[in-house]
């Protein structure tokens, strides 16, 4: 089981590092933790993210699936505090917010954004905690 001293570790592909520090960074609010000249890895939410330099292994068409990554909030709260930030900062909504499974069990709230390099990032909330996982 997970324990706060494990961290999930997730790496994707970018196409250019600047325009990933840009958008994990200043815009989405993540800690940089590591630079290096063909990566950078960030704190995304307690996890790690390693955005790795890849310009030819970039999806030319951003799909929701089979392939997204995010963070499901426990808080509501917390939800709506990244919403407000990615429209305050104006970042790129691949699918505005919604509500999915209305007036089932497992309804939650969820958006996706795109990053620069097309990855799709979805941050929702379940009313019910239960069904978080």
């Amino acid at each position: 089981m997970r324990n706060n001293e494990n961290v999930f570790h997730l790496a994707i592909p970018c196409a250019d590092l600047d325009a990933a520090w840009i958008f994990y960074v200043n815009q989405l609010g993540c800690q940089l933790a590591r630079r290096y000249d063909d990566r950078i890895t960030l704190n995304f939410f307690g996890d790690q993210v390693v955005c790795h330099l890849s310009p030819d292994e970039i999806d030319t068409e951003a799909r929701m699936y089979p392939r997204h990554f995010g963070v499901t909030f426990y808080n509501r709260e917390d939800y709506e505090s990244i919403l407000t930030r990615a429209k305050d900062v104006d970042m790129k909504f691949f699918r505005e917010p919604f509500i999915r499974f209305e007036g089932h069990r497992e309804e939650h709230r969820t958006f996706f954004l795109l990053d620069p390099s097309n990855n799709l990032l979805e941050f929702k909330h379940y009313n019910d905690p239960a069904m978080m996982y």
